[in-house]
């Protein structure tokens, strides 16, 4: 995202932990040659003071996922280190552009007298229904997390049961860090989200009546020339049996593959597997098993691929998106269920695999298999040969091209992002 605002020829200061700036600082060395004014400021992640191991700065080092209830009061404490550094730079900063949930910002900018923009990552589908959720007092009713609610106020009618909903907006115990960021959003002078307003046309024009300010700006993704261009992420892990469902409804389907195998533990039983069973060499004549780091971008792109499995994390949504791709989804927990209602009820891209209950972080091999190989390759069948795949694919070219229509010169993106900048020039002037 940095890179949408350094484009515009201002100067960005990025504040980061060592072990995040490691993870994008080849794609920021490039930056800085080309031109780009950026800076970048490390300062030290207070891990053990929270009660992580030493050098763990993000969700997947953590060695246990009862360790991630410690992550609001860690970047708390970022506060003071952060207004420090903040006071040295010069020259100083226009404005502040900040994840929603790094509350304390709020305070520095308001110390500096500054506007403090923050950021979702999420869509305006989900941030609506997020929002109306907890203004309303439809979940008081709900009394099963298998039982179905539609959720209120919507453009589209749209059901789920609470079991799929982001935890925080249907759980009491994060509640003092929801009211944080809810009192905090309050003083903040404006919204910025990695979506394009012609993608959620509906749902950006109903959230924006929530938001005093909100700039929709992406995809951000879009700014990448290639993978090489985006920073390493955290791996979707399954369990290992059903990886091997996976595989063996890939093998069923009689449909060409790439399958990509991230090393972990899960994916050495499924290595284990995979040579016993001899499924590579059976299936050598139409797919591709890579392990390790794969070109997901150049492979995306490629018109040959007819679908696009997706676990609905929104930056993996957006870029099966701006490849035009339709998309098999898998969705696990947090926002993912709703990003799966949007492409797959509203947007019509996409196949449900049928995953119905969400498998937390950590919890991949207790649940062990969410969906057979027959539900796997009954949702393969119905994305490229059903009666509605030539209209999925169609609709999925046409998004992407408004993507990239979008992020380009005159776009509506590109003009939100020019927008936001004039106006906080004028502000801080």
């Amino acid at each position: 995202m940095y890179r949408l605002f350094a484009q515009q020829g201002i100067i960005v200061t990025i504040f980061t932990t060592p072990h995040n700036a490691a993870r994008f600082q080849a794609v920021l060395t490039r930056d800085i040659e080309s031109g780009l004014q950026i800076r970048i400021i490390q300062m030290k992640f207070p891990a053990e003071e929270v009660g992580w191991p030493e050098g763990c700065e993000n969700f997947d080092m953590l060695p246990s996922p009862n360790l991630v209830v410690n992550l609001s009061a860690a970047t708390t404490l970022l506060h003071k280190p952060v207004e420090k550094l903040f006071e040295e730079l010069t020259p100083k900063p226009n404005c502040i552009i900040s994840d929603m949930c790094l509350t304390w910002t709020t305070s520095i900018a308001s110390k500096y007298h500054i506007p403090r923009i923050s950021f979702s990552g999420r869509g305006c589908f989900c941030d609506l229904c997020v929002h109306n959720l907890r203004v309303s007092n439809v979940l008081e009713s709900v009394t099963s997390d298998s039982e179905y609610l539609v959720l209120p106020d919507l453009p589209d009618r749209i059901e789920m049961t609470k079991a799929q909903l982001p935890e925080g907006t249907v759980t009491a115990r994060p509640k003092d860090f929801r009211d944080k960021i809810i009192a905090a959003e309050t003083e903040t002078y404006g919204m910025i989200m990695n979506t394009f307003e012609e993608l959620e046309p509906a749902y950006v024009q109903a959230y924006k009546v929530t938001k005093d300010k909100l700039w929709c700006i992406g995809p951000a993704s879009l700014c990448n020339k290639d993978d090489l261009d985006k920073a390493q992420r955290v791996c979707v892990i399954l369990s290992s049996e059903q990886l091997i469902e996976i595989g063996l409804a890939l093998e069923v389907s009689n449909k060409p593959f790439i399958w990509v195998v991230r090393g972990c533990n899960e994916t050495q039983e499924l290595e284990k597997w995979i040579a016993e069973s001899g499924f590579e060499e059976r299936n050598k004549a139409r797919s591709l098993v890579i392990r390790g780091w794969a070109p997901q971008t150049l492979i995306l792109s490629h018109p040959a691929v007819g679908g696009f499995l997706t676990h609905c994390g929104w930056n993996s949504t957006l870029e099966g998106i701006c490849a035009g791709v339709p998309l098999l989804t898998w969705p696990m927990f947090g926002d993912q269920f709703l990003n799966e209602k949007l492409v797959e009820q509203i947007l019509k891209i996409a196949v449900r695999v049928g995953v119905e209950f969400p498998v937390k972080w950590g919890e991949e091999e207790k649940i062990r298999v969410v969906v057979r190989k027959e539900k796997v390759k009954e949702a393969i069948e119905k994305l490229m040969d059903g009666e509605e795949s030539q209209g999925r694919r169609e609709r999925a070219r046409e998004l992407a091209e408004m993507a990239k229509i979008a992020i380009a010169e005159g776009g509506s993106s590109d003009l939100n992002i020019k927008q936001l900048i004039q106006e906080i020039k004028e502000l801080t002037a």
